[in-house]
């Protein structure tokens, strides 16, 4: 059965940051149908409920919110001035087993001229109620003072409805329903009335509609209202009707319409099967009507590879194997599951690493061991090295020092053409084309204009997709971009989302949730493509990739070492948990019932400051209107890449965000082997290429421990103090046949001085050519600097190329290696398929 439809799940993990192993799914276990529930929220009553403010009690009411069921809050009555407020109020929702179903009940305090007060929340994993039971709960909020919230639970299952859903056991897609809204004018009271309609639809897709009667309103279609939304979600037509009678259309009541609330219908009261009318004015009837939504996705759920990739790595997989006997000198050719998998990964540091990876991709072709090579990984600025490569779909087939001849070029000129009058005509042109096409624009698309001016001399129309011709034949490794998507008023520290970009998809780790690279930026909702906008020139996406300008002060004090956890009291939530009486049955999967208390007005504005971003990227979420499985922390796959402070709240992860906010992985962990390490990818050698400024060991030490705290299959990279303070020019780490082997090449000077090839000494005259400063505060080679002299840029590109050329004995001893461990393991499995 194809991973899109997998519901098993193989481990749980617990907590934000350490992960723990649980039994794996049993195959002979029966997999427990979704089904639809009725939850009924019986709000009874408080006792010694805090006070908002020293002057009076407070005036108590409790908002409900279940996102799952419903985008509209539902609220009791406010008790005012009371310490016992008693409310025996009872709410219902409609909600589906098979999602995570979060019910948070916020204690506020009303003010008349000031807004409310949210006292506190309480967050309950409805998967603790049992279909057929009847639960009375309290909730201690605060033993010391005897606070508690008293609320009963009721759920029963609804019989003879059913609902299709397509899951990979995090994410949920569920069926969607298109609703027409039709205003249809049954008499004219003049010529030169105009009447205007407002309908909402909250949760929607569309959000709010207008549609109008009178002049100048007769295009075909102008009194039609569409809308899509979860089909069975508790979802509410909001009418806003123009001045004059009306009567709604299960009311017999006549009213007189003057500027009021609008008209609220409940579409699960109604049988929308037929055409219902729903209003009705002295001049127009409202009617609405259901159907059935899109029933495919256009979203990938799996976290298998996709089918153009899997057939790209057999391709790939005959270059390599006869690479691999050639740079080897192996007797026989390689049988295909011998074939090793080699990735390069990359690090960032501006045109230093754009020029760097130029230097190291040239060595390794001269060694033959390129076409050995079938992922390219970057992030940053080596994301400027890859697309520009890639323009030509045979590049790794030719000399690549025509392309460095090209880009040497574009670096040592002066970069004052890209700000002339010009170029910044085409900037606006550009980025006002970019706004009408339907892409949220920001300073990043300009950044990404400029990166473009700098390494082309006429416009570059290549988009993400185009790549896909470089990979027909198994010609090129398959170049994969790396992102972090994150949130408002979260340090990266706390939230962030590995999002990679390949020419054939564009998707999150964690979720298992891909879109076509030439799909990436249009909208979706609950899996369906609602709205294609032309995909993005890749210059778009280098500005995102590369995104200097989206540091906050969080990333700053995490990126120098020093510690976070004073700022942490001041950015993060009081979140706690708490005991609800009697005590429930543990299910496996539930969610620990917690209390959050919302922090002060001077703790978040410090938060916003600390935590605000000058700039991020916004492209349209397409992971919009799908909800978290019931079973989703336990799924492997998401534990894998599960570290964020909001992955136990599903209601406040990216599902109900319109916009992913995507910025510069390096200012987390400046590597970019994540997407590599995808179990599925299967990668047994990796080249990792360091261009990063300051320490060249941080990337390493965090990623090492970053990788140990999630359980990522890694080696362990120790590091002696000699080997700190003189670093040599590559490291092997090898641990074992799970972890793939390791080769770390910091950016140093080490033999370099005194050999300008391997074995080859520099006479006197050449000793200079020897001398690169890439360490020093002084070095040429800053970050932020965009153009260097051509001394400089040959001294880069010699450096970076020597220390390949001169480990090529640990280059190939590593694939050698790779090799006996596929064929020792192809051997086993062998045998034991003849025991067998």
């Amino acid at each position: 059965m194809p991973d899109r439809f997998m519901q098993t799940n193989l481990h749980r993990k617990t907590g934000v940051r350490r992960r723990n192993r649980g039994r794996p799914h049993n195959a002979t276990d029966k997999a427990e149908v979704p089904h639809l529930c009725w939850l009924t929220v019986k709000i009874i009553r408080m006792r010694n409920v805090r006070k908002a403010d020293l002057l009076s009690q407070t005036d108590c009411y409790v908002k409900l919110w279940l996102p799952t069921a419903s985008f509209q809050e539902a609220r009791t009555r406010t008790v005012c001035n009371c310490k016992n407020p008693v409310w025996n109020e009872a709410f219902h929702f409609t909600i589906q087993s098979a999602v995570k179903n979060i019910l948070e009940l916020t204690v506020c305090d009303e003010d008349t001229f000031t807004p409310n007060d949210q006292l506190l929340t309480v967050c309950f994993d409805v998967a603790k109620i049992q279909p057929g039971e009847k639960v009375h709960l309290n909730f201690e909020l605060n033993p010391e003072n005897q606070e508690e919230l008293e609320v009963e639970f009721l759920l029963e299952n609804i019989r003879d409805v059913s609902e299709n859903i397509i899951t990979n056991g995090v994410l949920v897609s569920r069926d969607v329903s298109h609703l027409e809204v039709q205003v249809d004018a049954i008499k004219m009271t003049s010529l030169f009335t105009r009447r205007d309609f407002t309908f909402a639809v909250k949760g929607s897709y569309e959000g709010r509609q207008d549609v109008s009667l009178g002049p100048c309103c007769n295009r075909r279609g102008s009194n039609t209202a569409l809308f899509h939304y979860i089909k069975h979600s508790q979802a509410n037509l909001e009418i806003m009707l123009p001045k004059e009678s009306f009567f709604c259309g299960h009311s017999s009541d006549k009213r007189e319409r003057g500027i009021s609330r609008p008209l609220a219908v409940p579409l699960n009261s109604l049988d929308l099967r037929e055409r219902v009318t729903v209003a009705r004015g002295e001049s127009y009837d409202v009617h609405v009507r259901e159907e059935d939504g899109y029933k495919n996705l256009d979203l990938r759920l799996g976290f298998g590879l996709c089918a153009e990739e899997e057939d790209f790595i057999c391709k790939r997989k005959k270059v390599v194997a006869a690479a691999l006997k050639e740079v080897l000198q192996l007797d026989e050719d390689l049988q295909e599951n011998e074939v090793p998998v080699v990735a390069v990964t990359t690090a960032a540091g501006g045109v230093r690493s754009m020029t760097a990876m130029f230097g190291s991709l040239l060595a390794l072709q001269e060694l033959g061991v390129l076409d050995c090579v079938s992922y390219i990984s970057g992030l940053s600025a080596t994301t400027w090295t890859m697309a520009k490569l890639y323009e030509d779909a045979n590049w790794s087939q030719k000399d690549l020092k025509g392309p460095v001849d090209d880009i040497r070029r574009h670096v040592i000129k002066s970069k004052l053409r890209c700000f002339s009058l010009g170029h910044l005509k085409y900037y606006e042109k550009e980025i006002c084309e970019r706004k009408q096409e339907g892409h949220k624009v920001s300073f990043t698309d300009l950044w990404g204009l400029f990166i473009d001016s700098m390494l082309h001399n006429e416009e570059n129309t290549h988009k993400l997709s185009d790549q896909q011709l470089a990979l027909n034949q198994g010609q090129n490794p398959l170049p994969v971009y790396l992102s972090l998507n994150v949130k408002d008023d979260f340090s990266t520290l706390d939230f962030k989302e590995w999002v990679e970009f390949t020419p054939y998809e564009v998707g999150f780790l964690k979720y298992g949730a891909f879109v076509r690279s030439e799909d990436f930026g249009s909208e979706f909702f609950v899996g369906r493509l609602m709205k294609k906008i032309p995909e993005s020139q890749i210059c778009f996406l280098e500005g995102t990739w590369s995104n200097i300008f989206s540091q906050s002060f969080m990333d700053a004090v995490y990126l120098s070492g020093h510690s976070e956890d004073f700022w942490h009291r001041w950015t993060r939530g009081t979140e706690s948990d708490i005991e609800e009486q009697p005590a429930l049955p543990k299910r496996s999967h539930e969610q620990t019932t917690y209390l959050s208390v919302p922090k002060g007005c001077l703790s978040n504005t410090l938060r916003e400051l600390m935590t605000g971003r000058p700039v991020v990227s916004n492209y349209h979420n397409f992971l919009k209107g799908l909800q978290l499985h019931d079973e989703y922390l336990e799924h492997d796959s998401f534990c894998m890449w599960k570290d964020t402070v909001l992955d136990s709240a599903p209601n406040q992860l990216n599902q109900m965000d319109d916009y992913l906010k995507l910025v510069d992985t390096a200012f987390f962990i400046n590597t970019s082997c994540p997407p590599i390490l995808r179990p599925e990818r299967k990668v047994d050698v990796i080249l990792h290429l360091n261009y990063s400024g300051g320490s060249q060991t941080l990337p390493l030490d965090l990623f090492s421990e970053y990788c140990s705290e999630q359980g990522i299959p890694f080696p362990r990279t120790e590091l002696s103090e000699d080997d700190r303070e003189h670093l040599k020019e590559c490291y092997v780490f090898e641990d074992n046949s799970e972890a793939p082997i390791l080769l770390y090449f910091p950016l140093v000077c080490d033999t370099f001085q005194k050999y300008k090839a391997p074995n080859v000494e520099r006479s006197p005259s050449e000793m200079e050519q020897g001398r690169v400063d890439v360490s020093s505060c002084a070095a040429p080679y800053g970050t932020g600097l965009l153009t260097y002299t051509e001394e400089n840029f040959n001294k880069l590109l010699n450096l970076c190329n020597y220390n390949i050329l001169n480990n090529k004995h640990l280059i190939l001893q590593a694939l050698r290696t790779a090799v006996e461990r596929k064929q020792f393991k192809s051997c086993s499995l062998l045998q034991s398929s003849r025991l067998c």
